[in-house]
């Protein structure tokens, strides 16, 4: 199984692995495989007669997990974005037989250090960003042709940029006068419409996270997932959810708040507690990387994982 070619350090590893494997003969998901980080741990800990599907659509990801599954009979990989999940599952027959799904969003380290991605502010490259680099538009044929009052909408929404407007207004002034087709060339227009910056922050951090996050479709991709693994998982199968970010912990909290809770019933109807539709259990709180991994490994600090058991 020793198939790592890229160095990536798997953030709350242990603490993830922990929480989802609960039977070690039952069948798994990792649904975004990255670079195989969580799926290792996964199978070291699996019996023979347990089994991990993989799913991702980067296609350096799907490279490393074909390697993997050659070494490795209990494992799968697919090459497919985590909002197929459940039509993944349903062409194997599994459906409501999982026993735990993992979720680790955001970009892996590779991605972020491979400048022909276009992923990174510090490295220059093609203005790109998409995480499946062979289909859909890349961030550069959307920012050379979306108007400034989208440009900043996307920015404010999913970056919350305080300078959206102002910095959306230079990029489309920048894009008349000649294409943007580079990271340095973004970067530098935002760097130079941001009036103050946030202390240890470049200032096209959130306008690039913005960006991303608009042109791979990842928070309505994490919405629609979120559903289809109540749709995957047995009774007393886990969801583990790793965010980076406040939108996206924010949508995770709130589906399990929600399924916590069952669906709203009318006011003063006589309902027992047993009749309310609770689909999932919240399993303690919300966990962060500890101070010796956030030390090893930086990107740690922003991470909160999840979990959550279903019901019913």
């Amino acid at each position: 199984m020793e198939v790592r070619e890229l160095k990536h350090e798997t953030v709350l590893l242990d603490e993830a692995v922990e929480a989802l494997v609960t039977n070690l003969s039952g069948i798994y998901i990792d649904a975004t495989f990255g670079r195989g980080g969580h799926s290792f741990q996964v199978l070291a800990r699996l019996s023979a007669d347990g089994g991990l599907i993989g799913l991702d659509k980067d296609p350096e990801a799907i490279r490393a997990g074909t390697k993997l599954a050659e070494s490795d009979a209990r494992f799968n990989i697919v090459h497919t974005s985590f909002a197929d999940l459940e039509q993944v599952i349903a062409q194997r027959g599994l459906t409501g037989q999982i026993d735990g799904v993992l979720l680790d969003l955001g970009v892996s380290s590779p991605q972020l250090d491979d400048p022909e991605r276009g992923f990174s502010f510090m490295n220059d490259g093609p203005l790109d960003m998409r995480m499946n680099n062979q289909a859909g538009r890349t961030a550069a044929d959307w920012l050379n042709v979306a108007g400034a009052d989208e440009i900043a909408t996307i920015l404010k929404e999913f970056g919350e940029e305080r300078f959206s407007r102002r910095i959306a207004r230079a990029i489309v002034e920048y894009r008349d006068q000649q294409p943007l087709t580079t990271t340095a060339q973004l970067a530098g227009v935002i760097a130079k419409a941001s009036p103050s910056r946030e202390k240890g922050k470049h200032p096209a951090t959130r306008s690039f996270q913005a960006i991303r996050i608009y042109i791979n479709r990842e928070l309505d991709d994490l919405a629609d997932t979120l559903e289809q693994c109540l749709a995957v998982l047995k009774q007393g199968g886990h969801l583990v959810v790793i965010s980076f970010h406040s939108l996206e912990d924010r949508i995770v909290k709130r589906f399990i708040q929600r399924k916590e809770k069952g669906e709203p019933l009318p006011r003063h109807l006589p309902v027992r507690d047993e009749m309310v539709q609770r689909e999932l259990r919240s399993l303690g709180k919300a966990i962060k990387a500890s101070d010796e991994e956030v030390a090893r490994n930086v990107r740690a600090r922003s991470a909160i994982m999840r979990v959550a058991e279903k019901l019913s």
